[in-house]
């Protein structure tokens, strides 16, 4: 097989702002470089952002031998700099550069579909490394795979606190940036100095044990059931049964990539592809052969669901419902808790999981793709949901103006005395076939039979 060459294109500020507001945590370059190295081998690694404003990045950054590409914006703003930029360098080097075989964009951004796309053509792997809670999923399925970012979160480790947190510790401990402080002033003035020291660092260890910030940090999602792959593995099974293959570990893995670029085994719970199927296994969903990493799974004559698992797009009729409920309030926009807070309080017996989503933050991304709702993240307010395109249907067509000339209708012409006409009084309309017949004997009146009557005079006179 042949191995990897990856390039690794990071579109930063979108990234950025995806961790913070749906998982509010700070992103964290290296985790992702872990993963992709689990691919293949990095051989470019290439971030897109307007530095000067992100300073506590181009730290990591640097520790990880990326490449930081400064983007400038115009005074009338360029949204999408950013992405034309990565995508012009992105298409350079797979010009250019024949030996990059795979191209890793970290980005949830939809508008990277057609890159993705004309990479493909050129018989490029494509990896998309991204939030599911807000990474389109129509970028999710047009990739070879996808790599959520929630799946790469290690638990154990603790969050990175944010700037504003780390701006309170360090006003919380004036000493600390300031150390020649104790020299200035007498001693009673030291005294002070070191009695608010030590009532700062008092209460900076009070607010430690509960920083506000600790709070809000979310860890990774609850895994999902097993029984929502099922439909997925016993689909790759019957087409590696259609292939006469033997569907082993790997085989197994890759023809599900191919089916569903946003598989991925950590979703429910196993931190490999094998511990995956042991699961599977030990709940009597497929037959496990073999031993030694070489098993061959097959499936059961009869499917190990019952009621098979509901798709996602049943979830979306009670969010319309909820959505309409509070109409008025989503005019202008409401905090994503907000709207999770009604769901959950109209909605009681409503399973996220059951549809296969791990968050209400994910439900929400899979509602924006399908126009029910509009979704805006930022680093100050988190998630803001309008209501989509769905609920302001297009106005329709305005109805062709009529002129006046079409308007009037005097009905028939009038039949006027010795003016030529095509009907004759208290006529039948003709139609037209039978009116270009008779047209000659009406146009001619009647001259018609005083033309035969002269032929007949003419032929008596040599009798005569």
């Amino acid at each position: 097989m042949l191995e990897k060459n990856i390039a690794v294109f990071v579109d930063y500020d979108n990234i950025e702002i995806g961790v913070k507001s749906t998982l509010s945590r700070e992103f964290a370059v290296g985790v992702v470089l872990d993963a992709l190295k689990e691919r293949g081998q990095i051989v470019a690694k290439f971030a897109y952002a307007n530095w000067s404003r992100q300073e506590g990045a181009t730290r990591q950054m640097a520790e990880n031998a990326v490449q930081m590409v400064q983007r400038i914006p115009s005074p009338r703003g360029d949204k999408n700099g950013a992405d034309i930029n990565l995508a012009l360098d992105a298409l350079e080097m797979a010009f250019t550069h024949s030996h990059v075989n795979a191209f890793a964009i970290v980005s949830g951004d939809s508008d990277f579909v057609p890159l993705v796309n004309k990479l493909k053509e050129y018989g490029k792997t494509v990896f998309i490394v991204g939030g599911k809670a807000f990474t389109s999923t129509i970028l999710q399925q047009n990739c070879h795979e996808f790599v959520s970012y929630e799946s790469l979160l290690d638990d154990r480790v603790a969050p990175a606190p944010s700037r504003e947190h780390r701006q309170q510790r360090e006003s919380k401990l004036p000493f600390i940036k300031d150390p020649h402080r104790i020299h200035e002033g007498d001693r009673d003035a030291k005294h002070g100095d070191r009695k608010d020291r030590e009532g700062g660092k008092r209460e900076f260890e009070h607010k430690e044990q509960k920083p506000p910030q600790q709070q809000q940090q979310r860890s990774r999602p609850a895994p999902l059931d097993l029984s929502q792959a099922m439909p997925l593995v016993e689909r790759a099974l019957e087409v590696l049964e259609r292939r006469n293959v033997q569907p082993q570990l790997g085989l197994l893995k890759s023809t599900m990539l191919q089916l569903s670029p946003a598989f991925n085994e950590r979703v429910y719970g196993a931190h490999s592809f094998s511990e995956f199927v042991e699961r599977m296994k030990a709940a009597d969903y497929v037959k496990v052969t073999g031993s030694g990493g070489r098993y061959i799974i097959e499936r059961k004559g009869i499917s190990a669901q019952e009621i098979p698992p509901a798709k996602p797009e049943d979830a979306l009729p009670p969010l319309r419902d909820v959505l309409e409920t509070h109409r008025l309030d989503m005019e202008e926009g409401v905090a994503a808790e907000s709207l999770e807070a009604w769901f959950a309080e109209e909605m009681e017996q409503f399973d996220l999981k059951k549809y296969g989503f791990q968050s209400f933050a994910e439900f929400l991304n899979f509602a924006q793709d399908r126009l029910v709702v509009r979704v805006e993240a930022s680093t100050e307010q988190g998630l803001m949901t309008y209501l989509g395109a769905e609920f302001y249907p297009p106005a329709p067509p305005p109805a062709p103006e009529r002129h006046e000339e079409e308007e009037e209708d005097d009905g028939p012409q009038p039949i006027v005395k010795g003016q030529p006409s095509f009907l004759e009084p208290d006529a039948k309309p003709v139609s037209p076939r039978a009116r270009k017949k008779r047209a000659p004997s009406m146009a001619d009146g009647n001259k018609a039979p005083a033309a035969r009557k002269t032929t007949a005079t003419r032929r008596r006179k040599p009798a005569e």
